[in-house]
């Protein structure tokens, strides 16, 4: 049985794109880790690099280029600079030189080294080749998919897990959300804490505790740098930031110099309906227009979906419960991240693969089980609050226009924040026995409905918003 830890679902990485952005950069890094594994990397005089699929049909606009780059020039996503990004890749470009594995330096030009096949490789949509030569001749080609969420495959190796046994295991494996309902139901705990002792089965709880902060520390200082942060999104649309706008209208006079002071200033304004979807959309959009903007995001469980749970998990600081702690963060972004685990297992949480209700209706499934424990759900009604919020997310297609993750990305993670907070209401109201559809059943339906999809609205940039709008209009 597959064990993904809560740290897998939530990573902390550079946008836009968990799948064209992080993926790709992180293939890079494994490529150069396997030619030092069989002593080919100092032999390396010159690289080449194929996009296929997904990843070159949007790969302009989702800078799976530049990740590419990043990565074999041995940056890391979670610490770098994000606002060096750009003159570091125009030095590479000027210089025609690259600082491989920031090691040696090897010739190397982006535009006839990095090649945009639009042919599909037969695993996942999402496909990269790295190729190594020594002089002219050829001495390394692999294959690695993206598949989600930051989450890399190695081609080789897609079918391992078949024929060794798995050294991890947790003290209660998890597949389907029935097995998670049954051991809180047996062991008469909550689903956070179910998942804490699995977590406590990889690291020490100090060790979670530090993780978890840092993932919290990340959101929150993105959620602040997007509501201060004023301009136009980088591109060609033209996408005015709104998150700006929208927070100076919102909050009050009160004075703040950092993040955490911005929590309790917004805490002290009084909130009325209106002024709570504002507030929620605000948050969401700012993750979003920083994340559109090569900036530091968590995907949550990916990327282009790293809106909603901060956001939710916001409303609830401070809105729900203004005595909110990192007790309650912790608490949240366990459940979170476990109901991702199962999403990622029994279907997928890739656009490229599903579309955006892979990305849009998990992370609001996520955000809504999680608001619900919090607010004092049962297991059940957890369970069936991330049931409610992915049910009204089917069918959703991923269709960025200009392939860029802006229209209608940024907006879909505001929908999708209010979905999970209402999707939590429901399930508090509701009576899980006689719950006509289990979360099990949605997972399963989503999977069936991704399978049945065209590939046109799967993340390609070949049909609805992404062809029904001209470029011109942006």
């Amino acid at each position: 049985m597959e064990c993904i830890s809560i740290f897998d679902m939530l990573k902390i990485g550079v946008g836009p794109s968990s799948s064209h952005t992080l993926g790709p950069w992180r293939a890079a890094e494994r490529w150069i880790n396997h030619l030092h594994k069989t002593e080919l990397f100092a032999k390396t005089t010159k690289i080449s690099v194929d996009l296929f699929g997904s990843l070159s049909l949007t790969g302009k606009g989702h800078a799976t280029d530049l990740a590419v780059i990043l990565g074999l020039a041995g940056y890391d996503p979670e610490t770098i600079a994000t606002e060096d990004i750009s003159s570091i890749i125009k030095n590479i470009q000027n210089k025609g030189k690259l600082l491989f594995g920031n090691t040696f330096e090897i010739d190397f030009n982006s535009k006839n080294d990095i090649t945009f096949n639009s042919e599909f490789l037969p695993f996942h949509a999402n496909g990269i080749t790295f190729t190594a030569f020594s002089e002219e001749k050829e001495i390394s080609s692999d294959t690695y998919y993206s598949i989600g969420g930051g989450f890399v495959v190695r081609e080789e190796l897609i079918h391992a897990k078949e024929n060794i046994e798995i050294q991890k295991t947790f003290p209660f494996p998890i597949q389907k959300a029935i097995e998670l309902e049954v051991y809180c139901r047996n062991e008469g705990k909550l689903i956070s804490e179910i998942v804490l002792e699995n977590e406590k089965s990889l690291r020490t709880e100090k060790e979670i505790d530090f993780e978890i902060n840092r993932i919290w520390d990340t959101m929150l200082e993105c959620m602040y740098t997007g509501c201060h942060t004023e301009g136009v999104l980088p591109g060609g649309l033209n996408v005015r930031r709104r998150a700006f706008d929208m927070h100076q209208k919102l909050k009050g006079g009160m004075p703040y110099n950092n993040p955490k002071e911005w929590i309790e200033s917004i805490r002290s304004t009084g909130v009325h309906f209106r002024q709570i979807l504002k507030w929620v959309s605000c948050f969401a959009l700012s993750v979003n227009e920083v994340n559109a903007n090569l900036g530091r995001v968590v995907t949550a469980p990916t990327n282009g979906s790293a809106g909603v749970i901060p956001a939710v998990l916001m409303y609830y600081m401070v809105i729900e419960n203004h005595e909110a702690n990192f007790k309650h963060i912790k608490q949240f972004l366990l459940v979170a991240g476990e109901i991702g685990s199962i999403f990622k297992k029994g279907a997928t949480i890739s656009a490229a693969m599903g579309g955006c209700q892979a990305e849009i209706g998990v992370s609001s499934a996520m955000a809504a089980g999680a608001l619900t424990e919090l607010l004092g759900g049962t297991p059940e009604q957890v369970l069936m609050a991330s049931e409610i919020a992915m049910e009204h997310h089917l069918g959703l297609t991923c269709d960025p226009i200009g392939g860029l993750v802006q229209i209608p990305c940024i907006e879909r993670n505001a929908m999708g924040a209010i979905k999970a907070i209402s999707a939590t209401e429901l399930a508090l109201e509701s009576d899980f026995n006689n719950a006509r559809v289990s979360l099990d059943k949605v997972i399963s339906t989503m999977w069936a409905t991704a399978k049945d999809m065209n590939s046109k609205y799967k993340e390609t940039s070949e049909g609805g918003l992404a062809v029904g709008v001209n470029l011109s209009d942006c």
